[in-house]
């Protein structure tokens, strides 16, 4: 299976390997954010604690639903 992957990716043009190393880029951006939002006490902007959970929430849903998304339209290829 692995070898199957690098593969793929050997076969893939250099605007798709660049397609998806920014898809992954962003996944691991909005799910850090994420994160940090939840867990840093001392955020820079204030806001109350039930609403930087909802906010950290969020974020990590959508980086979810990117991974998501990126993930089957790859499959497709």
């Amino acid at each position: 299976m692995l070898q199957n992957a690098i593969h793929k990716f050997k076969k893939k043009s250099l605007k798709e390997r660049f397609l998806l190393f920014i898809g992954i880029l962003f996944f691991l951006i909005y799910l850090t954010l994420g994160l940090i939002i939840i867990f840093w006490e001392a955020f820079p902007i204030y806001l109350e604690t039930k609403y930087r959970i909802a906010f950290g929430v969020l974020l990590i849903a959508y980086s979810g639903l990117r991974f998501l998304r990126f993930f089957n339209d790859n499959k497709d290829n």
